[in-house]
């Protein structure tokens, strides 16, 4: 596993699968736009 972030720290790039089967990267935004990633987990999970 990763190491923990705290608020203010610089996020580590990752790539992800965009909606078109597309490769979106956070590089492809670092230092252009303001970035927010959410995550919760029990997403689409009964209960």
């Amino acid at each position: 596993m990763g190491s923990t972030l705290i608020v203010g720290d610089q996020a580590p790039d990752f790539t992800l699968e965009a909606t078109k089967k597309d490769k979106i990267s956070l590089t492809d935004y670092r230092g252009t736009k303001n970035i927010v990633v959410a995550f919760y987990g029990m997403d689409f999970t009964p209960g």
